[in-house]
């Protein structure tokens, strides 16, 4: 019989009083991440919203990678965090089967929309004729068949998890499954479904696009030699606009802070899977299973960096906010046009 640990952590479910200190970390962090990746991304949602009929599809991509984002701060770290407050699950059979699912939808969709927003990128660069031909489709499948992927593989969650009596009169949420190898397939199959494939898909889409663009850029030196070189069909149609360089550039540290977030989570998984002699209960092995979360506070962050002049008007507005005191209904118009103007930038592609 296994507990959940915190998102999908799973440890030997002996029940001993848990260590008090560590506990306390595990509920600032989780306070943190919680507040951090609501704010950010709610308020990057609404931002977004307010752009809605001029919708591109990069700015799609982001508007449900946000969802998805939000997905995890209030249905992934906001129910671990109520239950490391109270140490045990509160709640029916139901609640509990539904916080499961919801826990593992939020990885999967904020993993799954990575995905499709990456090969809509490797669509856009290495097979242009084929995304201009698909341009005026009003439904955006890549984004049904993130969220239905994500909704069909937590379904899985419901049959394996279901409120338990753990001692007499105790109640938790926990799993139970055949020894010795069913936690060992089953955290293997979460790994390779939410975090090997995955990579694995963006990287060699990442590859390709840099070798189309390195094409493109050598084949544009020999012909300033005069020299003509044959490009191949797939490299032939790259136009790289300023803002499709600053698209690619975004997706690439989207896909870099979703692989330094998972990886140690997912590692530290297998390991405790894998190895009966593993740690389980260690300080590293719980913050480092919980900075996995902050994946969902890097996306906001990095939309930010992307976003030009705002990180200067942002501070300017803090600034003239505390000194002057102005009507906070005001002020919190700028703060939506400023996020406004600099977002049409950031989110500027076809």
């Amino acid at each position: 019989m296994m507990r959940l640990l915190n998102d999908s952590g799973l440890v030997d479910a002996d029940d001993v009083p848990r260590d008090e200190s560590l506990a306390n970390v595990e509920i600032a962090l989780l306070s943190a991440i919680f507040v951090s990746a609501a704010i950010l991304n709610t308020a990057l949602l609404l931002v977004l919203w307010r752009q809605r009929k001029q919708m591109s599809r990069m700015r799609v991509f982001v508007f449900h990678l946000c969802l998805a984002d939000l997905v995890v701060a209030f249905f992934q770290v906001c129910p671990q965090l109520m239950w490391d407050i109270t140490d045990r699950f509160v709640g029916p059979d139901l609640v509990c089967r539904l916080v499961k699912y919801l826990q593992v939808l939020g990885m999967f969709s904020s993993t799954y929309m990575i995905v499709v927003m990456t090969v809509d990128r490797y669509q856009a660069v290495c097979n242009p004729m084929v995304k201009f031909q698909r341009m005026h489709t009003r439904l955006n499948t890549p984004v049904c068949v993130a969220w239905g992927i994500s909704l069909l593989g937590s379904l899985p969650q419901v049959f394996i998890f279901s409120q338990v009596e753990v001692a007499p009169g105790v109640f938790d949420c926990w799993a139970e499954f055949i020894q010795p190898w069913g936690l060992q397939t089953y955290i293997t199959w979460t790994t390779l479904v939410i975090f090997i494939l995955p990579v694995t898909t963006v990287l060699i889409c990442q590859v390709r696009i840099c070798r189309a663009i390195h094409i493109n850029l050598y084949q544009k030196k020999q012909k300033q030699g005069d020299v003509g070189v044959p490009l191949p069909s797939r490299a032939s149609g790259v136009v790289m606009s300023k803002a499709r360089v600053k698209t690619l550039k975004m997706t690439v540290v989207i896909v870099m802070a979703y692989i330094v977030c998972w990886a140690p989570f997912f590692t530290v998984q297998l390991w405790s899977a894998w190895d009966t002699h593993a740690p389980k209960e260690t300080a590293t092995f719980t913050i480092l299973m919980l900075l996995a979360s902050l994946n969902s506070c890097a996306n906001p962050c990095i939309y930010l960096l992307f976003s030009g002049e705002f990180p200067k008007r942002f501070l300017k507005l803090l600034c003239r906010r505390h000194s002057e005191g102005k009507d906070s209904i005001h002020e919190e118009a700028t703060l939506v046009s400023t996020l406004y103007m600099s977002f049409k930038n950031v989110s500027e592609s076809k």
